[in-house]
């Protein structure tokens, strides 16, 4: 038999065992990655640990918020006493949050004030619960929109630095090139893998981030607008008490 044609015979027969035996093993690909590779390497795996750990606190205290919302709005329009969830509300060793602190913030300033109704009318008494309710708002939400401007920044910046990484991958494999007589895209490919690893690294520390702060930002709106109709509500039983009061 011809030799050159048992060898173009034979050649891809063996190209396809060496592609089937030799799996892409993504950890030598990090291991042998240049060191400024490196670096981004580690800069967007500890981005993605800081964004997975905020995830799923955010998670928690999401889940905890509506469930005490749900808790106490069950109990407010159950037709309870005011005075007497106050009074729950205030004792000693205990944290409230969400709905049950702006209750308590409202009618605090607003039993205040009516401890001074010689001097103050109906109004005044009103406008200072709301804005008692209005400030324990705010501070509410902050609280729920805390280190979402992380998740907010790994995503936005996650996908260009580990481009950075990527080019400086590049820009190293084919510098190597220059010394290399016989260079050949078997001496490049290893090195454009490592530094392609560096992008997806960063894409996969953008895209739950990305996600999060999207699910998360919804929420937040959510919970404002329930916490909002809450104090407007409430606004309106303290301005028909205070009517009441009156003589």
């Amino acid at each position: 038999m011809n030799p050159i044609l048992t060898m173009l015979t034979t050649a891809p027969a063996a190209v396809d065992a060496s592609a089937a035996s030799s799996g892409l093993n993504y950890f030598e690909l990090v291991l042998h990655a240049s060191l400024p590779v490196q670096l981004v390497m580690v800069l967007l795996l500890a981005a993605s640990v800081m964004s997975w750990f905020v995830i799923f606190r955010k998670m928690s205290a999401f889940a905890r918020a509506n469930g005490e919302a749900d808790e106490f709005e069950s109990r407010f329009w159950s037709g309870a006493d005011l005075a007497q969830m106050y009074r729950a509300a205030t004792e000693r060793n205990r944290v409230v949050g969400g709905l049950e602190a702006i209750f308590e913030a409202g009618f605090r300033e607003f039993t205040r004030l009516r401890q001074q109704m010689k001097t103050l009318d109906a109004r005044t008494q009103l406008e200072g619960a709301q804005r008692a309710m209005r400030a324990t708002l705010a501070r509410e939400l902050d609280g729920l929109e805390a280190n979402l401007e992380l998740l907010a920044n790994v995503g936005s910046t996650a996908p260009y630095v580990g481009l950075v990484g990527t080019v400086f991958g590049i820009m190293i494999s084919f510098h190597g090139l220059a010394t290399n007589k016989q260079a050949t895209i078997a001496s490049v490919a290893p090195g454009i893998s490592e530094a392609l690893i560096a992008t997806a690294m960063g894409l996969f520390a953008a895209i739950p981030a990305v996600w999060a702060y999207n699910r998360f930002a919804t929420r937040v709106e959510r919970l404002a607008v329930r916490y909002e109709s809450f104090a407007e509500e409430f606004a309106s039983i303290l301005q028909r008490q205070s009517h009441a009061d009156e003589p």
